[in-house]
């Protein structure tokens, strides 16, 4: 199996790296978090330009047929700069349910503006009572029809179309596409802990279309695994981000006219901070490879959320003590 870079990957991941040392400086993050969109829209438009939204979207689509180890490559590589742009959302969860779900006519007309930054979509799956579709589904002389809420949708207040999961009676839950700007849609917005963008989103008679998969238990499975592909490289980028820092910071702060890098306690635990970021990083990309198919062990769920608990656990690790390192900044 090879785990190397191939020359169009290493391309990509060199370019995004300069992209986002221009676009994403601290105080550009802070300007993004601060305005009316919640991202940087330059930098959503700059993504599009680089291949970077369509790396994984169907080549007969306008994307450049990637899988899941292109989407874990660029998730790690977004993080590291806490990127607020509607990526894990639109063009991994939302493409990805369409590549698997949609019609030709719903592919043909929304994968290729994904692509090219056109459009974002949201993905509206989650529940106030997990594991309970609440939002009801029915069929009339014009069409499907939703009713009921969506909370937390990441990016939903700012997205052009939701992709919806609906209980319908007799058949179980299916996954729709609805129109954000549809009558009988209000959205909530709100931001998160960390500045991103999300809303509270009611469908009142909303009009939606059914996306073609019967499937929909299998597609939804398929999604989410690739939402916690994309989920775990960002925590492995993350921890990159925390690591280095930490690890720069060591060399140059000095407390009692030394280094405290010098101090042994802590050149450990660096150490023990390397270990988790490694170990995290293995499992992040034994998981997009099996996601992808590039190896003999096939991605069930024990393995998905198997490898997004054990790089949840390192993350905190990470994090906790890198704040802990630069406890005397600024004294």
């Amino acid at each position: 199996m090879n785990l190397q870079l191939n020359d169009i990957q290493q391309q990509l991941l060199d370019s995004l790296t300069r992209l986002l040392g221009r676009e994403y400086s601290f105080e550009k993050r802070q300007q993004y978090v601060a305005s009316d969109d919640g991202y940087g829209v330059q930098a959503w438009r700059a993504l599009a330009d680089l291949g970077v939204l369509g790396a994984a979207i169907p080549e007969a689509f306008g994307g450049f047929g990637g899988d899941a180890v292109d989407q874990m490559l660029i998730s790690q590589e977004l993080a590291g700069c806490l990127s607020l742009e509607p990526y894990h959302g639109t063009a991994v969860m939302a493409a990805t349910a369409l590549a698997a779900a949609g019609s030709d006519e719903q592919k043909a007309r929304l994968l290729p503006r994904i692509a090219q930054g056109e459009v974002k979509v949201a993905w509206a799956h989650g529940e106030t009572v997990p594991g309970r579709v609440s939002v009801q589904a029915t069929a009339g002389s014009e069409g499907w029809r939703l009713l009921g809420s969506k909370p937390c949708v990441v990016h939903g207040a700012g997205s052009d179309y939701l992709i919806v999961s609906a209980q319908v009676a007799g058949s179980g839950v299916r996954l729709f596409l609805v129109d954000a700007r549809s009558t009988g849609v209000r959205r909530e917005a709100y931001r998160l802990i960390d500045g991103t963008p999300a809303a509270d989103v009611q469908m009142d008679g909303t009009h939606a279309e059914l996306l073609d998969a019967e499937a929909s238990d299998a597609v939804i499975g398929q999604v989410l695994d690739h939402g916690i592909n994309a989920a775990c490289a960002e925590m492995v980028g993350a921890m990159q981000a925390a690591y280095g820092l930490t690890v720069e910071y060591l060399k140059t702060r000095k407390q009692f006219g030394k280094l405290i890098g010098a101090n042994q306690a802590l050149q450990h635990r660096a150490v023990d901070m390397l270990a988790a970021l490694e170990q995290s990083r293995s499992l992040s990309l034994s998981l997009a490879l099996s996601l992808a198919g590039r190896n003999d062990l096939a991605a069930g769920a024990q393995q998905v959320h198997a490898a997004k608990a054990c790089i949840g656990q390192a993350a905190r690790q990470v994090t906790q003590e890198a704040i802990q390192m630069h406890g005397g900044i600024g004294m």
